[in-house]
């Protein structure tokens, strides 16, 4: 090939964002593209943006942990906002024996007890006896960081183009990488999609460092502290493609997770509920397919922001050869 590469990255979430920059990073000519009038505005925009390997491995293959331990200094070195304070993992009085399934099923933690917990969270002083501390984690507001790689792209000379811009005629470039997600089902054996849902909440009257995951037998619930008193309280999975409105149930479980977490958020202001579907394959685990001179990123499942810079760089190294 001579010169370099052009490349058109279609889709605008976590995927893509990093496949474009990991890609002009390398030094390809990149233009990214969504059908969307924005950058993120798919299921990306409602992620949670926790960077916690470690507390992953407890629901999910070895693989995950394996190649995404570098993600929060990936995600530190390329957007602002990083916040490396760790991730505490709770459980109710009548659910504390979740804690020790958690706790075998991985690693790299530390188990805390109250006085620990009042000094990493001191809003929550007196209110729980043990948890697990991962303190090598970190999080990230994606609504901040997607737009800050657009930037990031745009400063190395890529272009950005969203609705209602026309879709580029793929003919003009010498690679395609697909970051698509459910759009592209049809050509991806095997992909379905998993819900998400989330709230996020405006509660100044409670102030949280960290994520904090409150385990519960049937729904595992997180808390992820974001800018001015605002939290995103979601759920790690609903095996279900409904793509409809959040139900009574989900959000009387999701607002009462937070409730037990702290009564002040008992007051807290709703500011938004969401719900999606995350692109996922029957492993949970994301690939990396060629079909000639397109290349597919698909299949994050919830695990966008830990993976999508493990498998940006497997795309690049297909484009580069290297």
């Amino acid at each position: 090939m001579n010169g370099k590469p052009r490349i058109l990255v279609k889709g605008a979430g976590v995927a893509g964002l990093t496949a474009a920059v990991t890609l002009a990073e390398r030094g390809g000519v990149v233009t990214l593209y969504d059908c969307a009038e924005r950058v993120g505005a798919g299921a990306s925009w409602m992620a949670g943006g926790m960077l916690a390997p470690w507390c992953e491995a407890e629901s999910a293959p070895a693989e995950v942990t394996a190649q995404s331990v570098d993600s929060v200094d990936w995600w530190a070195t390329h957007v602002p906002g990083v916040v490396r304070q760790g991730s505490l993992v709770l459980a109710p009085a009548r659910d504390v024996g979740e804690l020790a399934r958690f706790g075998r099923r991985t690693s790299h933690y530390e188990t805390v007890g109250e006085a620990d917990i009042a000094r990493l969270e001191p809003d929550l002083a007196g209110r729980f006896q043990k948890g697990l501390f991962f303190a090598d984690e970190g999080h990230v507001d994606p609504r901040k960081a997607l737009p800050a790689l657009a930037h990031a792209l745009e400063q190395m000379g890529g272009q950005v183009l969203v609705a209602p811009e026309p879709a580029p005629d793929e003919a003009g470039f010498d690679w395609v990488v697909d970051c698509t997600g459910l759009r592209v089902r049809d050509q991806l054996d095997h992909l379905r999609g998993v819900r998400g849902e989330m709230l996020l909440l405006h509660c100044p009257d409670v102030i949280l460092h960290r994520p904090v995951r409150m385990l519960h037998p049937r729904i595992p619930v997180y808390i992820v502290p974001r800018d001015n008193h605002v939290f995103m309280v979601g759920a790690t999975m609903v095996e279900s493609e409904n793509a409809g409105g959040m139900t009574v149930r989900s959000m009387m479980e999701l607002l009462n997770s937070a409730w037990t977490l702290h009564p002040g958020f008992a007051e807290a202001e709703i500011l938004e509920m969401g719900t999606g579907l995350r692109p996922s394959y029957p492993d949970n685990m994301p690939r990396v397919v060629r079909q000639g001179q397109h290349i597919y990123v698909n299949g994050m499942y919830r695990h966008g922001f830990l993976l999508s810079p493990a498998r940006a760089r497997e795309a690049a190294d297909l484009v580069f050869g290297s």
